[in-house]
């Protein structure tokens, strides 16, 4: 009896000393956490690039990591630092167009020319509903002032802090190198660790990797393109801030539901009744192609059937993602929801039946 109370004791207090020590290895690392959770996701996608460098045989595992992450600086850092300026300086002249009534003065100069808000009301007289260009404005302007402070926020908390930015980026790679040649033996560690099965482990592990191939490799790429492509559109055209608003379409492709359609399909509607009815249709065949042919064609054959979870779910993961944590929400609102989604998978398909009983006998 004394011995087993000598056991219990013993394990306790050891579990209070593991708990202590992990708290505050917790406390040390959570200033990294960031740089630790884009690594994780970094090394992940880029890990088919690392074993396929290996295939020779006079690469060993440290220069095909060091190759790698090479082609990870000249993929994100490069790009990161050139748009961050452009980005910065088109986001400020719109916030500060919204807020010294810039925005305002065009909107009326448009109603005046258009009188589109006259025929709306006759429109929508029986319904008794009717807008005045005042409430028209200051929408207008409200949005654009809320949309160019985001953008320029996240762009300025880059370029104001650039040697910050710099040293995660470069401790970013650190990881990653080492990732990619011991990140088996710390899955491997985790594993055993854990008290789960590791069919359960290995399925969280998996549901991760694919959640972060579909973000990066799916969104990211497909999202490239149609900012890209919108930008290019709206430069062609003489429409202002064509590179702010290819980013914000960029940015709104990762949505599902809304996407690119946010942007291009109120512009289209602002080109017809400025009286650029070619502009207009040509937009609308355009956002009809281009979002269309990646979101049903492209897309699919990028991604494929690896990640299933509900369109509403990848919406208010990512919009929750976003008022959270910044412009990475895009990345951790999702992998949060699949890490949820996963695990309700496992309690349904192992525990369910320890919590009702009743329905199983």
């Amino acid at each position: 009896m004394g011995e087993n109370i000598s056991r219990n004791l013993i394990f306790w207090f050891f579990v209070l000393c593991f708990l202590v020590s992990f708290l505050l290895l917790g406390k040390l690392l959570y200033p990294f956490l960031s740089i630790l959770v884009m690594a994780a996701v970094v090394s992940s996608i880029f890990h088919p690039l690392y074993r396929y460098l290996q295939r020779p045989k006079y690469i060993g595992r440290s220069f095909a990591s060091v190759i790698t992450c090479f082609c990870v600086f000249l993929i994100l850092f490069i790009p990161i630092v050139f748009f961050v300026g452009i980005l910065t300086q088109e986001a400020y002249n719109l916030y500060q167009a919204a807020r010294d009534a810039g925005i305002n003065d065009q909107v009326t100069h448009f109603l005046n020319q258009t009188q589109v808000l006259d025929k709306v009301n006759a429109i929508l007289e029986p319904f008794d509903i009717q807008f005045t260009g005042e409430q028209l404005k200051t929408t207008i302007s409200t949005a654009s002032k809320n949309v160019g402070l985001f953008l320029y926020q996240q762009a300025t908390s880059l370029a104001s802090n650039t040697l910050s930015f710099v040293v995660n980026f470069f401790l970013m790679l650190l990881v990653v190198f080492f990732l990619l040649i011991d990140g088996h033996r710390l899955v491997t560690f985790i594993v055993d660790l854990s008290p789960l099965p590791s069919d359960q482990d290995q399925m969280l592990i998996n549901k991760f990797n694919d959640m972060a191939g579909a973000i990066l490799i799916g969104n990211g790429i497909c999202g490239l393109i149609q900012g890209v492509l919108g930008g290019l559109a709206f430069w062609v055209l003489g429409i202002p801030s064509a590179f702010l608003w290819g980013v914000i379409m960029a940015l709104l492709a990762f949505l599902p539901i809304v996407g690119i359609a946010a942007v291009f399909l109120p512009a289209a509607v602002f080109v017809f009744l400025k009286g650029r009815v070619a502009a207009a249709v040509f937009m609308v065949i355009f956002y009809l192609v281009v979002s269309g042919g990646i979101e049903y064609g492209f897309k699919p054959r990028l991604v494929g059937q690896r990640v299933k979870m509900h369109t509403l779910m990848v919406f208010f993961s990512i919009i929750g993602g976003l008022k959270v944590f910044g412009i990475l929400g895009i990345i951790y609102g999702p992998l949060i929801a699949t890490a949820f989604l996963t695990l309700t998978d496992i309690y349904r398909a192992n525990y369910q039946w320890l919590v009702e009983p009743e329905q199983n006998t």
